[in-house]
């Protein structure tokens, strides 16, 4: 057994039996860590790298643990047989899986050396070098993209998105020397990205992109929201509803027309 599966990093969550973030029956595995601040975020409770405490059903849980790539691949290589019948997989998730390079690598490399698809859920809010470290290792990139705007994205997420748009033409250009399938994601935020110009500039950059496999619109949800109660925050998205199906269905048109790429609500 190589040295690199003794590569520790930290999670919060595994989460078997996931039919969300890549093809077929998948294990997600949700690092701690994130360089945003997104106000809508569903997973605050990964923001921070630290160890917390989170009240969960009237009781306090810790949330995060240090673990070794060894041991989640232990957990991910239970579901081979699913993986085998759906073409599913292991995919990282959190927080953004780039704040622990090293680990991430270490997962995919493992996943991948022992026949298992692998995904991951990223704003590639990182380095390139970084980026390109995982990128041999990895089948599918699930790429965020937010807004076009850089003070609107900064406004909202705590940062602006330049770097993650480099990033993105960089991975798009990469996908044949790597065999890494790019699809992009776009969180649809009511007051944030959920007008029909804004989700225009996503898609026809999205266009713009090489060998773009998808553009997936992901509705605003408030399913995070008890979470920040549990860690004694508020709220941010306050009393903002979730976009309705006309409005998510008008908006897919719209970036079908201003992609060319395939669209799809979800996933």
């Amino acid at each position: 057994m190589e040295d690199y599966r003794k590569t520790k990093g930290r999670i919060f969550d595994i989460q078997r039996y996931s039919i969300h973030d890549g093809y077929g029956i998948r294990t997600i595995v949700f690092l701690k860590g994130c360089v945003l601040r997104c106000r809508w975020c569903c997973n605050p409770e990964s923001q921070e790298y630290a160890v917390q405490t989170m009240i969960v059903r009237s009781e306090p849980q810790v949330i995060g643990r240090d673990v070794t790539a060894e041991e989640v691949l232990r957990t991910v290589e239970k579901d081979r047989a699913y993986y085998r019948r759906t073409g599913g997989g292991m995919t990282l998730s959190g927080g953004e899986s780039l704040c622990q390079p090293e680990f991430a690598a270490a997962l995919l490399r493992g996943a991948k050396e022992a026949g298992i698809s692998t995904a991951m859920e990223s704003m590639a809010c990182a380095k390139w070098e970084v980026i390109e470290s995982v990128l041999p290792w990895l089948d599918q990139y699930l790429l965020d993209i937010k807004h076009i705007n850089a003070a609107k994205h900064q406004e909202f997420t705590g940062k602006s998105n330049e770097v993650m748009l480099e990033n993105a033409v960089k991975i798009a250009a990469m996908q044949k020397k790597y065999q890494v399938e790019l699809s992009i994601r776009v969180p649809v935020i009511p007051g944030f990205n959920d007008t029909e110009q804004e989700i225009r500039e996503i898609a026809a950059f999205t266009g713009r992109l090489e060998h773009v496999k998808r553009l997936h619109l992901l509705p605003y949800h408030r399913l995070g929201q008890d979470k920040y109660a549990g860690l004694g925050r508020e709220y941010p998205m306050g009393d903002v509803e979730p976009p309705s199906d006309r409005t998510m269905h008008m908006l897919l048109q719209t970036a079908k027309q201003a992609s060319g790429v395939e669209c799809q609500i979800g996933g």
